[in-house]
């Protein structure tokens, strides 16, 4: 049976030339780069390359990189980092109803040690206007944390444009941007948008998991997670994960190289797949914003849970998902679309089908088909059962 994964923006899978980079680590280079021989410092030397590489992609300078063990320990660093830090200055954060668990739980935890936050609301898209998180920031406001992709409905939020507003309105507040699922598949740069903190992810453009890393402009104060080294400025202690790493920035490089030819073809297949359902499923409802990113696609097929049509799908070698990863396991609705005013029974209809380079025309033409005849087959079963 072939293997369709249309799960990409939960994960990507692992390039074969990311692999060999890291196993070339892993048996080879493998010294620690703290340590001062000559293995230490050829390990040393794939840590500088790599962040020298991440940050030219982030418009950042080298030193304003720090690998972490990926997006959600990036977001924590930078958010309760800053946080707690500031606190002095002041105590209110902002945020949105439609970020990543990382980012709110964070804020749900600093709210429980005595911060006030402001969770802003989006429209029935997914989108949030600059002008809602500029009346947001007060004069005690420390840090605003927007994401740049969303990762269940493909919403592009304004962040130059916030990154602005937020500036103007007050300019001690700092700016944190979650750019997991945009980044090396849409251009971004930190100074354009203002931000003092970005976090970013290699397991999203086909590199290898445990491996992120934080952005955080110079000079911009932050206190450490965990203590007992200084690796990475002192921000992320700890031997740094030089396979990772290392697979991170091959991934990068190469994402970075076919980024306008991968966007176009992605763009091409969610164009056709949006078409192609609508004419096999008439009532299907697109969640999300028409421009949304190219990659993510968010779909309401009413009256058929998302969650038995994934697995009826899954039988036919075909992966999709309800929704973010890090809900898959938990029966909670989707909190974004709940966001975005969508009922109980919409949320439980919706599913997100998500892409990348590595899928064909004919692959997603063949998941279209499957995924007709099962949408047919669960809708004439609960005739029967009526």
């Amino acid at each position: 049976m072939q293997e369709i994964y249309l799960d990409n923006s939960a994960t990507t899978p692992v390039l074969p030339a990311v692999a060999a980079a890291m196993q070339e680590i892993l048996v080879e280079n493998y010294g620690n780069p703290s340590s001062l021989h000559h293995k230490g410092m050829l390990a040393e030397r794939v840590l500088k390359d790599a962040r020298r590489l991440l940050a030219q992609a982030c418009g950042a300078n080298k030193n304003e990189i720090y690998f972490t063990s990926g997006g959600t320990e990036a977001n924590n660093v930078a958010i309760k980092g800053v946080a707690r830090r500031l606190k002095r200055r002041g105590m209110h954060l902002v945020t949105s109803k439609i970020e990543h668990p990382s980012v709110l739980y964070a804020y749900r935890a600093l709210e429980a040690e005595g911060f006030r936050v402001t969770y802003l609301d989006v429209n029935k898209d997914g989108l949030l206007h600059a002008n809602d998180v500029a009346a947001a920031v007060c004069e005690d406001t420390i840090l605003v944390s927007v994401m740049h992709i969303n990762n269940e409905v493909g919403s592009i939020l304004p962040v130059a444009e916030i990154g602005e507003h937020i500036k103007e309105k007050n300019p001690q507040t700092l700016f944190h941007v979650d750019a997991v699922q945009s980044f090396a598949k849409i251009p971004i740069h930190v100074t354009q948008w203002q931000a003092d903190l970005l976090t970013i992810s290699a397991h999203k453009i086909h590199g290898p998991k445990g491996c992120g890393a934080l952005y955080r402009r110079q000079g911009i104060p932050l206190e450490p997670l965990c203590h007992g080294g200084d690796q990475e400025g002192g921000v992320r202690p700890g031997t740094e994960n030089v396979a990772g790493i290392a697979g991170f920035a091959h991934a990068a490089r190469i994402a970075l190289q076919q980024q306008e030819n991968n966007l176009a073809y992605i763009q091409k297949l969610k164009d056709k797949c949006m078409s192609g359902l609508q004419a096999r499923i008439p009532d299907v409802v697109q969640n999300g914003p028409q421009a949304g990113a190219a990659h993510i696609l968010n779909v309401c097929i009413p009256g058929i849970k998302g969650e038995v049509l994934v697995h009826a799908l899954e039988e036919e070698g075909i992966y999709l998902s309800t929704g973010s990863a890090c809900h898959s396991q938990r029966a909670d609705p989707s909190h974004v679309l709940q966001a975005m005013g969508r009922t109980a029974a919409e949320i439980e209809a919706s599913l997100r089908i998500s892409f990348s380079a590595l899928i064909t025309v004919d692959e997603l033409t063949f998941a279209m088909d499957k995924m007709s005849e099962a949408v047919q087959t669960l809708r004439l079963m609960t005739r029967r059962r009526l």
